[in-house]
Order: structure tokens, then sequence, then C-alpha cells
């Protein structure tokens, strides 16, 4: 899930340093926004003595213009896999080794999708989600798809909101006119674009605040990360699909910085997170996947059974990941700078 939580960090410090007087040294984490369970950084600080700090960001995007505006000081960062390839390309990464640590064993070759470090000497999987629709069956009435959820508005009256990410948005593009989620094309990423501009005047905002605003009922339904569904726990009336005609898929790793000033204290960490428990305690906080095998029987009865969560064969047959695009990222941002400013 990768919700914002911008006001984390202080508290967390503050939390995780307190009676750590024998503390080994520090760790600085820069992650995504309420995607970590705050238990697993307290558990690390018990057993090892080390302080935690954490940072968050709300996209890849932010993540990588901090680090290479020259922001320093912090280990650890959590790249999708695609900007994994590009961080480790722009000379950003540390080699940790960490595919020779013992319980390496644990991790899902099926999970080892990075291009530019395939045997994981770099970067350690960390966990994975889908990204789909969350909508109030209450007021939209079922739906099962990208046609169903840009239809609402005029249906229902109610309110849809986009993610505010560039490549999230393009991909329902893409996907609903039969291109990549990686297409280096620029007609195909037209075409995309033209799809989106074409349902724009439906969609209330684009943000990553949707959930708040679907608790509250302010809006009926939202594109939105899979981990949402840690807020809808009593309520029944709002579900997750993921849309029939496919959706896209997420995989966040963890990675060593090459500026890290504690790089040993970060590889005690990407150990730490090796152990099948401790991966099995951030999903069932986060309600997403993880590379881990071991953990996936760890994890709670009602995440495992769940076939939007824990996915099935035939689910992820519609599922694309991203890719680095590399050049062809000029066409994306002047596709969402047209899909962002046009009335």
């Amino acid at each position: 899930m990768k919700t914002e939580l911008k006001g984390l960090s202080l508290g967390l410090a503050l939390s995780l340093t307190a009676g750590a007087a024998e503390a080994e040294g520090t760790l600085a984490l820069y992650n995504w926004g309420d995607y970590i369970n705050p238990e697993i950084l307290q558990k690390f600080t018990e057993e090892t003595g080390i302080a935690v700090t954490l940072d968050t960001y709300s996209s890849n995007e932010e993540m990588l213009a901090k680090i290479q505006a020259g922001a320093t000081g912090y280990d650890i960062v959590f790249p999708s896999v695609h900007m994994n390839d590009i961080m480790l390309k722009l000379g950003l990464l540390e080699k940790t080794g960490i595919n020779e640590a013992p319980e390496f064993a644990n991790i899902d070759p099926a999970n080892l999708r990075s291009k530019e470090d395939p045997a994981s000497e770099y970067c350690l999987p960390y966990a994975w989600g889908t990204v789909g629709i969350f909508y109030n069956e209450k007021v939209t009435g079922p739906i099962a798809g990208w046609d169903d959820f840009f239809a609402i508005p005029e249906k229902t009256g109610g309110k849809i909101t986009l993610l505010d990410d560039m490549r999230e948005v393009l991909a329902i593009g893409l996907i609903m006119t039969g291109a990549s989620v990686n297409s280096a094309d620029p007609a195909e990423v037209q075409a995309a674009t033209d799809y989106i501009l074409a349902h724009k005047g439906g969609v209330s905002a684009f943000t990553y605040e949707s959930m708040p605003m679907l608790t509250s009922g302010d809006i009926a339904a939202a594109h939105f990360f899979v981990g949402g569904n840690v807020f809808f726990v009593d309520m029944p009336d709002v579900k997750y699909i993921i849309p029939a005609e496919g959706g896209t898929m997420y995989q966040e790793n963890i990675c060593v910085l090459a500026s890290a000033p504690n790089k040993e204290n970060a590889r005690k960490f990407m150990e730490f997170y090796l152990k099948p428990e401790i991966a099995a305690l951030n999903v069932a906080q986060q309600f997403n996947g993880t590379a881990n095998v071991p953990a996936r029987d760890l994890v709670p009865d009602f995440i495992k059974n769940n076939p939007s969560i824990t996915v099935g064969a035939e689910t992820l047959t519609r599922l694309h990941i991203f890719e680095d695009i590399a050049g062809a990222l000029k066409f994306y941002d002047r596709a969402w700078n047209t899909i962002r400013t046009a009335q």
C-alpha cells in the first residue's frame, strides 16, 4: 500500500530511539508512506540496538529527484523494480551481496524481476501488490473493470479519482487500447493519452488521498493500490477489484544507496527482513504480497484467502509490471503534462 503518511518520520524516530541508550549506530530509511509496519522497525532496534529513522515519499519520481538533488543521510530506499533498474544505471545503488545470505533461499525466484540485478546482488525483493479499483458498491452497484469505473459519474452521479501517477494513469490507457504498459511507440502512447482525455471529464481528482475520501463518502470509487484494503476492514460495502480488462502490479525492493553512511547497518536490516516472521508481519499490516515464500504461510487467513490480495494464476495473466522505458520517458512526460493540464 502506498498511502502517504508524511508526519511519520519524527514520531517514529523518537519512539524507536527511546530507550536505546546502547544503540549500535543508526539507520535512515526512505520509503513509501505508510508502507512498512512500525513494529518491524521496533523489533529491529530491540534486536540490534540500531536506532531507525524513517522519511516517506509518495512516488518513485519524488524519491529519485530528491536523491539526485543531493539528499544525503539516507541508507535504504524502496524503489519499484523499474526504478531499481534506473537507479542502478545511474550508479546510485550499493552492491550488498544480499543474495549470499543463508536465508535468501526464502526468496521466490519469480520475484527476481530486476533487469539490471537479476541475481539480487544489490537489492532484496521486498513486497508486491496490485493496482485496481476500490468502489462503494452501495453507491455504484457491482462493477467489473475500467469501462464500469469510468461510467460511474454519468450512471450514478458518484465521483471517481485516479492516482496522481504518470505511469499508473497512462497504463490504463495503454491497456485499454491494447498496448504494452511499457510501450516505447509514440503513437501508442498518444492513443493511451487520448483514451484518458476522453474520460477525464468524469474524474474529480488525480490524488494519493482517495482512501479517506472513499471512507467519508466524498467519492464513490478510486484507482488505488491493493493495500488500501486496510482502511475498509469494517466497511463491507467498499470492495476492491482487479479490472477485468487488466491492471498493473508493482514490486518494491530494499536497496542500499551508494551514498549510505551506514552500509553495514543497512545490510543487517536486509538480513533481518529475510526472516519469514518479519516479512509476514509486514503483509499483515499492508495487505499485499511478499517475496518470502515461508512467510506466505504465516499471514492472516483473511489476507491469504482473499483472491483480490493473494491473486491466483489466472489473475496474474491480466497484470502488467512496469519496466524502465529509458528514452521513451519523454513521450510519457509530454503525455502526462497534456493530461494534467487539459481543460
